[in-house]
């Protein structure tokens, strides 16, 4: 079968994030199952040397990458690309992945086209871009959703997204779900020997306005006075204008010398810090699933997240890891007390978030993906 992936990211892209694992994991699946998969995507300049991305590739998974247009401008290139190239195409299917904007596929491929939703973004149009952009995108999205509500065919992987399209006008029996899957492999057993000496709190992920990191470091202070010996360890890329705000906050804070700002880390970095920490901070807007979530619970380490969109999914409704009772620092910091004073309650959660985490796998996912396209999984069999 030839399909065609249309995404405004590719996993190459420097603001690559969950999404862009997710649309890599199940495209290698297909194409190792004998389909033909060709992603038409944006292209991007490297942060580093400047030089724009080449335009025709294939990544070493095997699926073909089409890089048309800018982040703007990659929903009118795409379709232009597709009339223009049909033929060559073939396409079979179509799969429209929506990541803050679908490319409205269904409008123009005339053949069977799928929309896959990672999340809806309204909350985050106010978070990310400035007035009037921002608001133009508040206003507009649940317009566009509405256009698009027809479909007869979505996926998506968490049940908060499921239930926001149903609340502008897809129908429930047009949507189904499929499973989230984490690239980590979870660790063959809980040890707490490996935890830091002094109870650590973890955050990590881009420090961006929507990820509310700020909320974390001030849940962290508001918790250091009951807990004298706890930690702070922040990693991920803080070199926007809101990094810029964390850092000067780090620095005047009057535990500064109990916080790291260790900026981007590598994958290796990354699951030490996972598996030796004793929590995972997680205060973004909206996700559509938090997978960050499911790879700390996959190390041993529970997550105390906001309760928003895709995180409540990925702590199980509060089965596999723990919700605050509002969304704000003091909320934050009155969970991180009680579960680092109580390490009974705290053992029988990390087993759970471990045991849930565990569950979610790409390999489950490409299932779920299969059966929901009528697609064998291996063409080869």
């Amino acid at each position: 079968m030839n399909i065609v992936w249309l995404a405004w990211k590719d996993r190459g892209h420097p603001t690559a994030g969950g999404a862009e694992v997710v649309a890599h994991e199940l495209m290698s699946r297909l194409v190792a199952a004998g389909h033909t998969v060709t992603l038409i995507t944006s292209g991007y300049s490297h942060p580093v040397t400047g030089q724009p991305a080449v335009a025709h590739d294939t990544d070493p998974a095997g699926y073909h990458i089409i890089r048309t247009g800018n982040r703007l401008s990659t929903y009118l290139m795409a379709a232009r690309y597709f009339r223009k190239h049909r033929q060559q195409l073939a396409p079979d299917l179509v799969i429209d992945e929506c990541n803050t904007l679908a490319y409205f596929a269904r409008f123009y491929t005339g053949v069977r086209t799928i929309q896959l939703f990672h999340q809806l973004a309204r909350q985050i149009w106010f978070y990310e871009l400035p007035l009037p952009i921002s608001l133009i995108g508040y206003v507009a999205e649940p317009l566009y959703l509405r256009l698009l509500s027809r479909s007869p065919e979505v996926i998506t992987i968490s049940e908060s997204t499921r239930l926001d399209l149903i609340r502008y006008g897809y129908r429930p029996s047009a949507i189904k779900l499929i499973s989230e899957g984490i690239q980590i492999k979870p660790v063959d057993r809980l040890d707490a020997h490996i935890k830091y000496d002094h109870p650590t709190i973890l955050s990590h992920g881009a420090v961006r306005n929507m990820k509310r990191t700020l909320h974390q470091l001030q849940a962290f202070e508001l918790a250091k006075r009951r807990l004298p010996d706890l930690r702070l360890i922040i990693s991920g890329d803080y070199s926007g204008s809101y990094g810029r705000r964390l850092q000067s906050a780090v620095a005047a804070s009057p535990y500064r010398q109990h916080i790291q700002l260790l900026g981007r880390t590598s994958q290796q970095r990354k699951i030490e810090l996972m598996q030796r920490c004793h929590l995972i901070a997680v205060t973004s807007v909206k996700e559509g699933w938090g997978l960050i979530v499911s790879e700390a619970g996959s190390q041993g380490t529970p997550a105390v997240v906001y309760d928003v969109d895709g995180l409540r999914d990925a702590v199980d409704r509060g089965r596999a890891g723990y919700l605050t009772t509002a969304n704000n620092p003091t909320a934050l910091a009155d969970v991180i007390i009680d579960v680092l004073s109580n390490p009974t309650d705290y053992a029988t959660m990390q087993e759970a978030a471990w045991e849930f985490a565990s569950q979610l796998t790409f390999d489950r996912a490409y299932h779920d993906l299969c059966l929901h396209l009528g697609v064998r999984e291996d063409m080869r069999s």
